[in-house]
């Protein structure tokens, strides 16, 4: 029996058939690196961990992606709390994350990237949004014009009538 996975898109299970035969590409998206790992982020780290050794063990060469977000809103306002700078605060946690997966026996992924890598190619692609009118701007904030997306809520099985558009939700 050979590997299922959940088609968001369809709401079915489907045989898992890679795009290329031998290689698995695989982007899960990491932590925020404002405060102490939690038993959530470990739970990722584990669940897409066992996913990788199974595909590794199955013969799959597996490139494995996750990123860390190393600058963004909650990691300013908690560099200022702790006094420190936003890098020095990423930092801690890249070393923290690190420790405690290896204690967990967690393979490392095969890239890390960091958010403040790709800041020129984020503004790029944001202006060029902007000049689509697919995204615009409020106090600051760059906000995507769902209007423009006919897809969207597709993979979440909602329509527009059913989302509150433009509503913004602090979820902490």
């Amino acid at each position: 029996m050979g590997l299922k996975i959940y088609n968001t898109l369809t709401r079915k299970k489907q045989d898992f058939s890679p795009l290329n035969d031998n290689q698995v590409t695989m982007y899960v998206c990491g932590v925020t690196l404002y405060d102490e790992l939690h038993l959530g982020h470990a739970r990722a780290a584990v669940v897409f961990d066992i996913i990788r050794r199974y595909l590794e063990y199955k013969g799959y060469q597996v490139i494995y992606v996750t990123n860390f977000t190393d600058v963004d809103d909650k990691m300013i306002q908690r560099a200022k709390e702790l006094k420190t700078t936003v890098f020095e605060l990423a930092e801690r946690f890249i070393e923290e994350y690190f420790d405690q997966m290896e204690k967990l026996g967690v393979k490392r992924a095969t890239y890390h990237p960091r958010a403040t890598e790709h800041i020129k190619e984020m503004i790029e692609l944001i202006e060029i949004l902007k000049n689509k009118g697919i995204a615009y701007c409020v106090d600051g904030d760059v906000f995507f014009r769902v209007r423009k997306f006919p897809e969207y809520g597709k993979l979440s099985g909602q329509s527009l009538k059913e989302l509150s558009a433009g509503v913004r939700i602090d979820v902490d």
